[in-house]
């Protein structure tokens, strides 16, 4: 069974009213909401045009997406009694986005090098490559002018799916090689979230791009996420030293607060005294994926909540996961319907390859060379919520 809607109009101004009926056995939502106002989101940006763009899945999930950075503004699922809430953390408004540091890295595209790159740079082919880096020398998530702070081209637009693309110059925030882009997004009936990225250049460069989503199963500023089940299909973490920079060891998760391989209870070890619980202030690592093979797809991490009983899978194929578990949160931030985002109010599973893999031989190659092409799946799917 369908669900009817008032089509979103670009650029007039109208409230994004979606009308949802159809109450079934398969927890099909039953109540109507009102989505984030478009108007709040039409704007130009270095002479670039944004909007906001709501696509469905036709079976519950809803999605709000800005390309300014190819943000998630708003993920709305349904719960075990079919009540839909939003469960990603975000702005009603697109000004918060450009003036505000403590929201930039919610639901944006991230790149061109996810995570951290120590040592000011990189060499390649015995070249050294200068990058946009703090004080200590490390470049995070791209840069200060990442890909999450650009707008993007909108490719096309159907009801349930976005093509976005976006040129990275030669030499932006140091990076070598024009690198072009395209980021498709799709939600499917089997409320899956799609995100597969391709990406080709035209000198040897390096890429690391996913996705910053912030995730509370709860609803985005209902409380902390310690409460969740997590379940990381992985044997070995790849440690690192105080600033968060890999040491090169792999090291297995057996015995320590790192392992999730059976469901657990995020709270159950965040506070544990173990060094790099101490260097992260909690979750913030990379998870190696237990039997990667490049190409296949695999679930590779599963979460649950149980007061609304709300499952989330990630699949993907790339070699690592990053585990974030809010923990620069600090209720600073009011976010959309006035919600404070609270400390480890979301935490965040994001696909990737590792973390300064340039500076490390033994971790898998970033390199992409002229003639190959860049690929990347990510998807988070909603199974049916648990009835109890």
């Amino acid at each position: 069974m369908k669900f009817s809607a008032i089509k979103y109009i670009p650029r007039q101004g109208l409230l994004c009213l979606i009308l949802l009926s159809g109450l079934s056995a398969c927890h099909r939502p039953s109540q109507n909401i009102i989505l984030l106002d478009c108007k709040n989101f039409d704007t130009t940006i270095h002479g670039a045009h944004v909007d906001l763009y709501t696509l469905r899945s036709g079976n519950g999930l809803i999605a709000q997406v800005t390309n300014f950075g190819g943000r998630i503004v708003a993920l709305w699922t349904p719960d075990r009694s079919g009540h839909l809430d939003d469960i990603v953390l975000g702005c009603s408004h697109i000004g918060q986005y450009l003036n505000d540091s403590e929201t930039r890295f919610f639901g944006p595209i991230i790149g061109r090098y996810a995570n951290r790159i120590a040592q000011g740079g990189f060499s390649l082919n015995g070249i050294e490559y200068s990058l946009n880096a703090n004080p200590n020398g490390i470049t995070s998530h791209g840069g200060r002018n990442g890909l999450d702070m650009v707008v993007w081209h909108v490719d096309s637009l159907t009801g349930h799916s976005i093509r976005l693309s976006h040129t990275s110059p030669n030499g932006d925030n140091g990076f070598p090689g024009t690198l072009h882009i395209t980021a498709d997004y799709t939600l499917t009936e089997e409320n899956e979230f799609i995100i597969k990225y391709s990406a080709t250049t035209d000198r040897p460069t390096i890429v690391n791009l996913t996705h910053h989503a912030m995730f509370n199963l709860k609803g985005a500023g209902e409380g902390n996420i310690t409460d969740h089940f997590l379940t990381i299909y992985a044997d070995h973490i790849t440690p690192t030293d105080r600033l968060q920079i890999p040491t090169g060891e792999i090291m297995p998760v057996e015995n320590t607060p790192f392992d999730f391989r059976t469901p657990t209870r995020i709270a159950d070890q965040i506070d544990n005294s173990h060094e790099q619980i101490i260097y992260g202030q909690g979750y913030d690592h990379n998870w190696v994926i237990t039997d990667f093979v490049p190409g296949q797809t695999k679930l590779v991490a599963s979460v649950y909540e149980p007061s609304k009983g709300r499952r989330m899978e990630v699949w993907s194929d790339q070699p690592g996961i990053q585990f974030y578990s809010g923990n620069f949160l600090d209720d600073s931030v009011r976010g959309k319907s006035g919600h404070i985002y609270t400390y480890r109010g979301a935490f965040a599973l994001e696909t990737q390859n590792f973390p300064d893999a340039p500076h490390h031989p033994n971790f898998p190659s970033a390199r992409l060379d002229p003639g190959d092409t860049y690929t990347h799946i990510c998807i988070y799917k909603f199974p049916p919520p648990t009835a109890t």
